[in-house]
């Protein structure tokens, strides 16, 4: 005959479901840290190449500190909008995902 589980049976089966709970969640949060460190790369990089460029044409035409000021300008506009576009994608994407879910 077999043995009736036991209490440690039971625990280890419940341990094993809350390591496996948990593994699911990190992963989670693992991929919503990387989007907001890529929007924020992508954020900072749009603002610096913007910099740049006025920087550069700053030094070409001897415009002073307004081309510098424009195309910083410029970079955080087009910086910003990065950011929403992709916060609305992956909006969409955790919409669609807990649609899958509750199917």
């Amino acid at each position: 005959m077999a043995e009736p589980p036991t209490d440690e049976d039971s625990l280890a089966r419940r341990i094993a479901a809350a390591r496996e709970a948990e593994s699911g969640r990190k992963d989670g949060s693992k991929q919503a840290e990387n989007a907001g460190w890529q929007a924020a790369s992508e954020f900072i990089g749009a603002m610096l190449a913007g910099a740049f460029i006025g920087w550069f044409i700053d030094r070409q035409f001897g415009t002073g500190p307004w081309g510098l000021i424009a195309m910083l300008l410029l970079g955080f506009v087009t910086g910003l909008y990065q950011s929403l576009r992709r916060q609305k994608i992956l909006d969409q994407q955790t919409l669609a995902s807990d649609d899958e879910d509750e199917d």
